[in-house]
């Protein structure tokens, strides 16, 4: 039980730093897996799960009214119950997806009741009631860390043991197959952001790392800064130079307009 209370308080917490503090993105698999191996006593895990399920849910990111999968719950639950149940990393990227798909539901229901409150809040706008409105907006967001609380500390508290017997009872040839099926999750995370991302321009970047990878067997961090030079290169120094030509063309035009090239021509 205090394990469950611990890590619902973790999650909850997540939660709100992450609305209160401007979306710095600490409820990302890497960080919240992070924190449920540090409370379960095995950090070192649960970095490694954080890491794997940062990959599969790296595109998961929550733009305008679409709703993705909650990772919050999905990375949390995952880990925690592959830690308890001892099968590691494969168990979590086959639970961490599932488990996220179920509480995007619950988030839906909780946008749902929060619509509720929207009459007050224009009521409060039109009398520019600015506290009265601060406190309705920190009212739903205690409401969503509440129901992440209920979620995660339910389902560790009735369902860890549960998830133990299921798991020890799968036979080795499947759990195989789940690790097989596990390391390809990644490759469908990366699928799925490059699906928006890519075209032909950026087709070649893409080329450019997975042959620094494969033929000249670079290492991830290497490639992954090599990248980040090579962006700051193409998005300020390039950018520059159009600048500058732009600014050239515009002034050698203006001259045109203003007669200065038939005078010297002259």
């Amino acid at each position: 039980m205090q394990n469950a209370l611990l890590i619902g308080l973790v999650v909850a917490l997540v939660w709100f730093v992450e609305k209160m503090c401007g979306t710095p993105m600490v409820n990302r698999p890497l960080i919240i897996s992070t924190l449920v191996g540090l409370v379960l006593g095995n950090l070192k895990l649960g970095v490694m799960i954080g890491a794997s399920l940062e990959l599969v849910f790296m595109g998961a990111i929550q733009v305008g009214a679409a709703v993705p999968p909650d990772i919050l719950v999905g990375a949390s639950l995952g880990t925690a119950f592959a830690i308890i149940s001892g099968k590691g990393p494969a168990v979590a990227l086959t639970l961490a997806l599932p488990i996220s798909l179920l509480s995007q539901s619950l988030k839906v229901i909780i946008f749902i009741v929060r619509s509720w409150f929207m009459k007050y809040a224009v009521k409060m706008a039109q009398h520019a009631n600015v506290k009265g409105m601060h406190c309705l907006n920190f009212f739903g967001l205690i409401l969503q860390c509440l129901m992440y609380f209920i979620v995660v500390f339910v389902a560790l508290l009735f369902g860890s043991s549960a998830v133990t017997t299921f798991v020890n009872a799968i036979p080795q040839v499947i759990m195989n197959g789940l690790t097989v099926a596990g390391n390809l999750l990644p490759a469908v995370g990366f699928g799925l952001l490059l699906m928006p991302m890519m075209t032909k321009k950026n087709f070649l970047y893409f080329l450019l790392g997975f042959l620094m990878i494969a033929y000249g067997k670079m290492p991830i961090l290497a490639v992954t800064l090599f990248g980040v030079i090579l962006a700051f290169v193409v998005v300020f120094e390039f950018n520059k130079s159009d600048n500058n030509k732009h600014k050239n063309d515009t002034n050698e035009k203006s001259d045109k307009d203003n007669g200065v090239e038939d005078l010297f021509d002259a």
